[in-house]
C-alpha cells in the first residue's frame, strides 16, 4: 500500500483492540465543525473504517462521525468496543481474532492458533451485541486455488458451529494481489463465492472491497449483481491510490451503491480511503455525501 501508514501496519496495531493510532496531540480546528448533511437518505448504512483516520483519536472520530450521519466504526477491537457504547455506535465489523493478512485460514500450519483465536473471540463479540468478525484467507505462498479451498474449509469448519451458535458472521475480505497485498489467496470474487458455496453456511460471507476488486477484476456493477447473495459488507475508496471518492478517481460511486442497493442489501458500507486532504473529516463528510443514494 503506497502511504505512510498502511493497512497491515494498522491492523497489526488495533488486533487487540488498541485505543487510537498515532493519537494527535492537539484537534485541528476542522474537527469542530458542524456539518451540512445531516439528512442522510436513509438507505445506506454508514460506516467508517477505524485504521484510516489513525492520526485523530477515537473519541474524537466517533463525535465527528456521528455529526456526519456515521452509524457505526469499522475494524475495532475489543478494547475500543466501550468508547463505540460510550457514543452510540455500532462495531460495524469486528476484529482481533486474525493473526495478520498473510497468516491465514488457507494454511494448515496456522489452524491451531486461528481456532483458539476465534472460539474465543465469537463469543465476545456476540455477548457485546456485535454480528460480524473479519478473517483473511492468508497467502498462497505457493498452494494452488484447490489446496486453498480445502485448507480453509477444514479450518473454518472447526469454529462455524460456534458462530451459528452465536449468531456472528465470520467475514473474509477480498484483497487485491496486484498491488497492495502481493500473494495474497482470495484475491477475486470467484474464489471467495466457492469458498462460500463449499462452507455452505449463512454465517460465513465475503467483504466485497470495491477499491480491491476494481483494482483485480474490475466489473465491480455486475460481479455484486451476481453474487451480492455471499457478501455481507462493503468497503470504498478511489482508484488508483485509495484516496478521496473524487474526480481523480476512476469508480462513479453513486451507480455502484444504487445497484448495492437494488440488491436488498441491508448490512453496512464502511469508508476506507485514506484522506489525501489535511480537512480529514471533510473528506469523510465528501464521501459519505456520494454513498448516500
Amino acid at each position: 500500500m503506497k502511504s505512510e501508514l498502511s493497512r497491515r501496519t494498522a491492523l497489526k496495531n488495533i488486533v487487540a483492540g488498541t485505543a487510537a493510532l498515532g493519537v494527535s496531540a492537539a484537534l485541528p480546528a476542522f474537527a469542530l465543525t458542524e456539518y451540512k448533511n445531516t439528512m442522510l437518505k436513509g438507505n445506506v448504512n454508514h460506516s467508517v473504517c477505524r485504521w484510516c483516520f489513525g492520526g485523530v483519536d477515537l473519541d474524537t472520530l466517533c463525535t465527528e462521525a456521528k455529526k456526519i450521519g456515521i452509524k457505526a466504526i469499522d475494524l475495532v477491537g475489543p478494547n475500543d468496543w466501550g468508547t463505540l457504547k460510550k457514543h452510540g455506535l455500532d462495531s460495524s465489523l469486528c476484529n482481533g481474532a486474525e493473526i495478520n493478512l498473510t497468516d491465514g485460514w488457507n494454511d494448515t500450519s496456522f489452524h491451531a492458533t486461528l481456532i483458539k483465536n476465534y472460539s474465543e473471540m465469537i463469543p465476545r463479540v456476540a455477548d457485546a451485541g456485535y454480528k460480524q468478525l473479519i478473517c483473511f484467507s492468508g497467502s498462497r505462498r505457493g498452494k494452488d486455488d484447490e489446496t486453498g479451498w480445502k485448507n480453509c474449509v477444514e479450518g473454518l469448519k472447526q469454529v462455524l458451529p460456534l458462530a451459528e451458535k452465536y449468531k456472528v458472521t465470520l467475514v473474509m475480505e477480498l484483497l487485491n494481489s496486484k498491488v497492495d497485498h502481493k500473494d495474497y489467496q482470495c484475491d477475486n470474487t470467484p474464489w471467495g463465492v466457492e469458498l462460500c458455496k463449499r462452507l455452505g453456511s449463512e454465517n460465513f460471507k465475503l467483504l466485497y472491497d470495491i477499491y480491491h476488486m476494481q483494482i483485480d477484476e474490475g466489473n465491480v456493477i455486475s460481479t455484486i449483481t451476481n453474487n451480492h447473495k455471499y457478501i455481507s459488507h462493503y468497503h470504498t475508496a478511489g482508484v488508483p491510490g485509495r484516496h478521496e471518492l473524487d474526480e481523480n478517481q476512476e469508480l462513479y460511486y453513486p451507480a455502484i451503491i444504487k445497484a448495492i442497493i437494488a440488491t436488498g442489501f441491508k448490512g453496512y458500507l464502511a469508508q476506507e480511503f485514506i484522506p489525501r486532504s489535511k480537512e480529514v473529516f471533510k473528506s469523510l463528510s465528501e464521501a459519505v455525501n456520494i454513498c448516500d443514494i
